[in-house]
């Protein structure tokens, strides 16, 4: 039987869209479920990243700006340099990962909160993406860069090949997490530090591969924004350190490590969609979003304390 933190963020899904079918004729359509999957997808994958970093009691603020980084890299790899699409992708992706590995490096070998950390460098990050980008936009991109923006119809609806790469990274994370040696590891060190040393676990190389694996998602996230917009943009990611940990917490990851499931993180992603969406279709102003999206954030995080003290 699924707990209240597993079934939450389908019940409040389920909740949302029934609401807004009830306020609009437009909601319910297929391609307007098509369109909240392609403007939720970037989030989505960036959100993967994050979860793994909140598993182990951690968070990551420099996510969306990591993830610009890669684009501009991949972007004027291509079309400055003149480096082959696919390889120029590697490299932005490359950058990516690097960025986390230095998160990592800087968490587990000169223990440093992982708050701090991440905070300083959203800032190099940001710096480096306007210095190498002149903070101009990246256009004129090869067909191959925006392959994931290509759509196929499913029935009456369109569906980007981004989709179906974010739903493939979805289910690889969730069988890696719960059915594997090393997703067990996480959940543990997440949950207690101290047993899991006593386990005889690495936290600093189980800690060093989830900032670097998450670096390398959000170089994935980097080509698929590149992909859905057709440029490359020094000014994207600025808001979706937020988003990411918005869509972690209603999907019910505990912010206190060792609890939580990258399912929830799509359903919590989807949350937000939804009610973007929706409220947008029913005129609502843009600012009540970000205040709704806000309140809904304070309930989850205090659900989520509740049941950390209970238990």
């Amino acid at each position: 039987m699924p707990s209240l933190a597993e079934a939450g963020p389908l019940i409040a899904l389920i909740a949302a869209c029934a609401f807004f079918v009830s306020q609009s004729h437009r909601f319910l359509s297929f391609q307007n479920f098509s369109l909240i999957l392609q403007q939720t997808i970037v989030v989505a994958v960036i959100a993967i990243g994050q979860t793994l970093v909140v598993l182990t009691a951690g968070i990551d603020l420099s996510c969306g700006m990591v993830m610009a980084f890669g684009s501009i890299i991949m972007t004027k790899f291509a079309v400055v340099l003149g480096i082959p699409p696919v390889l120029a992708i590697l490299c932005g992706i490359a950058a990516s990962t690097l960025f986390g590995l230095l998160n990592g490096v800087l968490v587990t070998r000169v223990k440093l909160p992982s708050f701090i950390v991440t905070l300083g460098t959203l800032n190099i990050a940001f710096a480096l993406t306007q210095l190498y980008s002149n903070a101009e936009t990246v256009s004129n991109l090869p067909d191959a860069m925006m392959f994931f923006g290509n759509t196929f119809r499913v029935g009456p609806a369109e569906v980007t090949y981004g989709t179906l790469l974010a739903l493939f990274m979805y289910f690889a994370v969730w069988f890696v997490l719960k059915n594997t040696v090393p997703g067990r590891h996480l959940y543990a060190l997440g949950n207690n530090p101290e047993a899991a040393r006593l386990m005889g676990l690495s936290s600093q190389r189980i800690l060093l591969t989830v900032y670097s694996l998450s670096g390398m998602i959000y170089g994935i996230a980097a080509l698929l924004l590149v992909s859905r917009t057709g440029v490359g943009d020094p000014q994207a990611g600025q808001t979706d350190n937020l988003d990411s940990i918005t869509a972690v917490v209603l999907g019910g990851t505990s912010l206190f490590g060792g609890r939580g499931s990258v399912v929830g993180t799509l359903l919590g992603a989807l949350i937000v969609g939804v009610f973007r969406n929706g409220l947008t279709l029913i005129g609502v102003s843009s600012v009540y979003q970000v205040l709704i999206t806000g309140i809904l954030v304070i309930l989850a995080v205090a659900a989520d304390k509740l049941t950390h003290r209970r238990g």
